[in-house]
């Protein structure tokens, strides 16, 4: 549940579309995700907004009829921002702007908002700094006056907000400096991944919010930040791990997240050169999440983007505490029966017959069969070792379950 506390939310609006490629039960599920984003910035969702579309349009994305039952709640409720699940051009943006009279913007915005408030260190805020000037480029036209208005919140952080005689060449100086600053940082990292010798090197990946801090924290007994909201972890975290006397490197990766703006894949290439570098990858999926099959297609997705799609995995299933499946009534004849109706252990035997023993079914949370975890992660490090170093194989024993 969102508690407001003491800190005044942002008022929005969230605006989708239903198209021929995006269904009703999909939109409904991306502005779910979409307010959990508007969430994760600090903003209060007043009201969602889906319309019918062959596809959007050109000028405002959504209708004029529709539009008008926007700006109406807009000036009767004093709602600062209107945010649209998909990524609106240049020109879309200043014409709803000038009509809605607030605030606009669109996923892609509101991603790089919450990974500039999450970014901590100077490596990771310069990525994001340079994603941020990637997305604005295209729209420097007009757009200052429209900054001018603003009094910041979400979607105003980062670079050029007090700025307004910015201009393309500024921007592109900018976006040339940022790009020589992250090649001087990956240099650094990359000898720093060098002196960390030949150990074997694990990653955890995985979707936004599935618990890889809780994992992370669980098995390497460290203090990694974590917290029920979107993109928790930015900056890439590598600890020493040791399971019985078997010491390996383990990283936890910043989330994915469908629809990732392609400005932020770019731009965070150089820190998912952890995950291009280890020699096995802990998926871990939020198996209580009703969508969790697509969450891995989008993971696997980005994999490959990243060129990562072959390393040895497993799949770690976690939150199993959290899993409910949906009821059906024996004496419902209508309603199809489909995966959303699977119990735990028809999830279980289904991933066992994909990946075999590389399915893993855990609770990081309440540390439900994390020694199988444990076993598992421990018997294909030692493979991945000994393969590297041969003579060193009787050092490593078969696990012990009493560690």
């Amino acid at each position: 549940m969102i508690e407001k506390k003491d800190i005044e939310l942002e008022k929005t609006v969230l605006i989708g579309v239903i198209t021929k490629d995006q269904d009703e039960e999909k939109s409904k599920e991306y502005l779910d995700e979409l307010e959990f984003l508007t969430y994760t910035a600090g903003g209060e969702v007043l009201k969602r907004y889906t319309q019918k579309m062959d596809m959007p349009n050109p000028k405002t994305f959504i209708g004029s009829g529709k539009m008008k039952e926007v700006q109406e709640f807009i000036e009767n409720n004093n709602v600062g921002t209107a945010i649209f699940d998909d990524e609106l051009s240049a020109a879309q943006e200043r014409n709803i702007s000038k009509i809605l009279g607030c605030k606009v913007l669109d996923r892609t915005n509101l991603i790089l908002d919450i990974f500039a408030q999450r970014a901590t260190t100077s490596y990771a805020r310069t990525q994001v700094e340079l994603a941020q000037c990637e997305y604005l480029l295209p729209r420097l036209k007009g757009m200052w006056t429209h900054l001018e208005r603003q009094k910041g919140g979400i979607g105003m952080r980062g670079p050029g907000e007090t700025e307004i005689e910015t201009d393309r060449r500024i921007v592109r100086d900018k976006i040339a400096l940022l790009k020589e600053k992250i090649k001087t940082i990956d240099k650094q990292m990359a000898v720093q991944r060098g002196n960390r010798g030949k150990m074997v090197r694990v990653a955890l990946v995985g979707y936004t919010n599935v618990g890889k801090s809780t994992l992370m924290n669980v098995i390497s007994k460290s203090d990694v930040f974590a917290e029920n909201k979107l993109f928790a972890t930015l900056d890439t975290t590598v600890r020493k791990v040791v399971i019985q006397n078997l010491p390996f490197l383990l990283t936890d990766t910043v989330g994915f997240i469908r629809k990732l703006p392609t400005q932020l894949v770019e731009s965070f290439k150089s820190t998912l050169d952890e995950v291009r570098e280890a020699d096995l990858l802990l998926h871990v999926v939020d198996i209580s999440h009703p969508n969790f099959e697509e969450h891995i297609e989008s993971v696997n997705k980005i994999l490959g983007e990243i060129d990562s799609s072959d390393k040895p995995t497993i799949m770690v299933f976690n939150k199993i505490d959290a899993y409910e499946a949906e009821p059906l009534d024996d004496d419902d004849l209508i309603t199809e029966r489909t995966s959303q109706h699977y119990t735990l252990e028809e999830w279980r035997k289904t991933w066992m017959n994909r990946v075999g023993k590389n399915a893993l079914f855990i609770s990081a949370l309440n540390k439900k069969n994390i020694d199988t975890f444990k076993k598992r992660v421990y018997d294909e490090v030692r493979e991945i070792h000994v393969t590297r170093f041969p003579y060193n194989h009787f050092l490593y024993p078969d696990y012990n379950e009493e560690e």
